[in-house]
């Protein structure tokens, strides 16, 4: 009798093992959705401009004198381009309006026999100029001129104030996003829905229709007034936009 209990029970144990293994992991744990969709969109750029006339300009004014000694080329220069800056003040600009963005004084050197010598020295005072009555700035390039200036260039045109401009750029440029993504959707068999993004790319300088470049070595009254054309200034946005894409019934 205690012999078949002994038995009876190590009969049990693979039977009991046998149960507990056949249960399938799957039917432990419920299986994960499928991660839903994206809904379908149409994205569209586009970039809107107005034009503005510039008020105000931005004049580089250079005086360069060369000489035997780097003090001598030193002083004469200083002397030169300080009678320019009074004579760009008594032309109608502010002194807080000028200001000195360049100075140097260099050595010139010949080579001889593969060695350098100096033959003399050579300084170069550059002044920025804003004029704020576009109107004089032709007056003001001829007054420095005028004083001694003998390197006048790169006339800059710009507006002070183009927040208006920027605004109707960005209508502009929305407004020809939409009308383009409109006709995809259109043509794709659906309509557009929710504005899903939109994006204003960073502001940029406006751009003129035509670069003003004035380059001068003339030393002395000029011939006749100069003539400075402002043109116009190009304002520019860019946009980035998305929208939901509604499917058309079928």
């Amino acid at each position: 009798m205690h012999w078949s209990v002994r038995r009876f029970v190590v009969l049990l144990v693979p039977v009991a093992q046998a149960a507990f293994v056949s249960v399938p992991i799957d039917a432990q744990q419920p299986s994960a959705a499928p991660p839903p969709q994206a809904p379908p969109f149409i994205a569209a750029s586009a970039v809107g401009d107005t034009r503005v006339v510039p008020d105000r300009a931005m004049l580089n004014v250079a005086v360069e004198s060369q000489g035997e000694s780097a003090a001598k080329v030193g002083a004469d220069n200083a002397a030169k381009q300080t009678r320019v800056i009074d004579a760009v003040k008594a032309a109608g600009v502010p002194a807080a309006q000028i200001r000195t963005s360049g100075y140097n004084v260099s050595p010139e050197y010949v080579h001889e026999k593969g060695k350098p010598r100096i033959t003399g020295y050579r300084a170069h005072n550059n002044v920025q100029v804003e004029v704020r009555d576009i109107a004089s700035v032709g007056k003001v390039i001829d007054a420095a001129l005028a004083a001694g200036a003998n390197n006048v260039g790169s006339v800059g045109l710009f507006k002070a104030n183009t927040d208006t401009a920027r605004k109707e750029a960005l209508q502009k440029a929305v407004t020809k996003a939409r009308m383009e993504a409109e006709a995809a959707a259109t043509a794709a068999g659906g309509s557009l829905g929710t504005l899903l993004e939109l994006t204003i790319e960073p502001y940029g300088l406006p751009q003129p229709m035509g670069r003003v470049m004035l380059t001068s070595a003339v030393s002395g009254v000029a011939p006749s007034p100069t003539p400075i054309e402002t043109g116009e200034l190009v304002v520019q946005a860019v946009v980035r936009v998305r929208w939901q894409f509604v499917p058309g019934q079928r």
